[in-house]
Parts: structure tokens; sequence; C-alpha cells
């Protein structure tokens, strides 16, 4: 079993990371992936690509053909994209599980789609925090979690890893080097263990599913922060696309709600759970409704909060009735 750490030539916030990390001894030419390099260092093959990451579907499947190794998880190397053009480092998984057959792909994935997510997120984003902060990068950057979006297509755990927002930031060398640190401690390349490997003997087997929130689930990453929490999916309010509450006939009974939420989050829950085997998820809510969107706008304030409060609890126990529905603070 393998972790594939993946970098694009095409990124500068993915082929630096990438460059730092093979700076790092131990590393040595691996098998080619149609006409692609690679590098080996122990369990690990960081793969050098030259397109968008986002569209290099099924990498996991096209190396277990090319090279008979399965694949454990993945670990994308990235850019990332604000408006705010704020200087970031952050870590999420990936999927496009609140997208209608139909509907514009604008960075990849599938409708109605998620990856599973990468058991070492969690662990992981507290590591990436205590590099930062080592390394003098906070507070000028911020360390935060990302909500679920965007592809590429894939069947194994897998997570984004990202530095933003924009050029300068992209190219920092600072940065590429917290990034390189944290993959080589995280999966356990220097002389400590690996961070964030998933065992079904650990006894602190409760995953967080988040739902609901802004992109940046501030309210889920504050229990994420705590140790020994792990991270499946988060779904930010966005992406639970409702129909107005206003033209169902009740409000008693979630199933006259319409809209893509409960196929999204029977999604999430489902891939977290294949990540995650034998593991308990607990659904952490962020009851924020200003975050919600029924028929893709934002409802008006005024009793704007009386639909999504009345739905939820419906339909926790219609989807998490084997598990706890919130994450205990």
């Amino acid at each position: 079993m393998v972790t594939l750490v993946v970098a694009t030539s095409a990124d500068p916030a993915s082929i630096g990371p990438a460059s730092s990390l093979l700076a790092m001894p131990g590393w040595h030419p691996g098998p080619s992936l149609q006409d692609t390099a690679s590098y080996t260092n122990k369990e690990v093959r960081l793969i050098k690509l030259d397109k968008r990451l986002v569209v290099e579907n099924h990498l996991d499947k096209r190396w277990e053909e090319a090279t008979g190794e399965t694949v454990d998880d993945v670990v994308f190397l990235s850019k990332h994209v604000a408006s705010s053009n704020r200087p970031a480092l952050t870590i999420h998984p990936i999927g496009t599980p609140h997208l209608r057959e139909g509907e514009a792909l604008t960075a990849g994935g599938k409708p109605g789609w998620a990856a599973p997510p990468n058991p070492r997120i969690g662990p992981w984003f507290r590591l990436l925090k205590n590099i930062a902060n080592s390394h003098n990068l906070v507070p000028e950057f911020e360390v935060t979690l990302e909500a679920t979006h965007h592809g590429p297509e894939i069947n194994s755990p897998t997570m984004f890893v990202e530095i933003g927002s924009t050029e300068e930031y992209w190219k920092r060398q600072d940065a590429a080097q917290a990034i390189a640190l944290l993959v080589w401690e995280g999966l356990g390349l220097g002389e400590r263990i690996a961070v964030g490997n998933w065992s079904r003997d650990n006894d602190r087997n409760k995953i967080l599913l988040g739902i609901g929130g802004g992109h940046y689930v501030p309210r889920h990453m504050d229990i994420v922060q705590k140790d020994g929490v792990w991270v499946g999916h988060m779904l930010p309010g966005y992406s639970l696309l409702m129909e107005d509450p206003r033209e169902a006939k009740s409000l008693t009974n979630s199933a006259v709600v319409g809209g893509t939420w409960r196929e999204t989050i029977r999604v999430a829950f489902e891939t977290t759970k294949l990540a995650f085997p034998e593991g308990e998820v607990l659904a952490h809510l962020d009851h924020n409704a200003t975050n919600l969107r029924f028929n893709g706008q934002r409802p008006e304030s005024k009793g704007a909060s009386q639909g999504p409060t009345t739905m939820w609890p419906t339909f926790e126990v219609l989807i998490f009735s084997r598990d706890r529905c919130h994450w205990p603070c």
C-alpha cells in the first residue's frame, strides 16, 4: 500500500512544496506513469504532472494499473484562490455531491460524487498549525480547513493541501517549505512515526461530519483543533440546496423539502464511513440558516431559520440512526 503525493508544474504552489520535499533525503527515481516521472521514499510516491490537478481523474486507478501498487490514500499539493487575497495554508476533502446532472463542472468532479476524505485531514491540520507557528508564518498566514469542494474524480481517500491566495504567496519559499515539512513529518519520512494513520483498533474512533456553516467551517474547526478528533466531509450551507420551504404544505416532514441537500448529506456520510472502517460518524451541525440556500438563493432573514431548524432533526434520525448526531463539545 502506497501514498500518492501529487504535484503539477502548472501550479507554483504545487511544484514549490514538491521541490522542497524532494530536496529532503531518501528519494529515488520511481516508475513512470504515462511518461510522467515519479519518485519513491519508503511507502510514498511523489508524482509530477503538468496539467491542472482537478482534471486528473482516477489517478489512483491509473497508478495501480501502471505499477501494480495499491494506493492507500492521496495528497494533492495545490494553490488556493480566495477573493480576500489573504495568505493562507489550507486543507480540505474533495467532492461535488451537491451538483446535479447537467450542471457545469468548473473545477472537476462529478455530480453527486465525493471522494472518501483522507483520514489524515484532522491530525495534519493540527500538525500544520504547529509547523506554521514554529516557522513564524502566523499571523501573516491563516491556517484553516475548507469545506468539501471540487475534483478530480477519484476513489481513494483524498485531501488537498494548499497555499493561498495570490501568486505572491503561491511562490513563497517559506510557505513551500512548511508544506513540505508537513508531508515529510505527516507521512513518517523522517525519524518520527507517521501522523494520522487510521486504525480499526483506535480507541478514539469518532469522526466529525460537518454540516452547515461557511466555506472555512469555523465552528467545525473549533472542534477539529482538539487532539484526537478525526475529520470527514464538511458540507457548507451553500452546498445544501433546498427548495423554498414556504412552498411546502408542511414543515413537520422533511420529505416534502426538495433539493439536493438530502443526497448531498447521504453521499458525504457514506464516503466518510468508507474512509474510516468501524468508526463512529458524528454529525456536527452549524445552524447558521443564513448560509443555507433555497433554489440557489439565500433565504430572507425573517423566519428563515424556521425551515432548516425544523427539518434537521428529522433527517438526522433517517440518515444517522446508528450514529450519534452531535459532536460532544
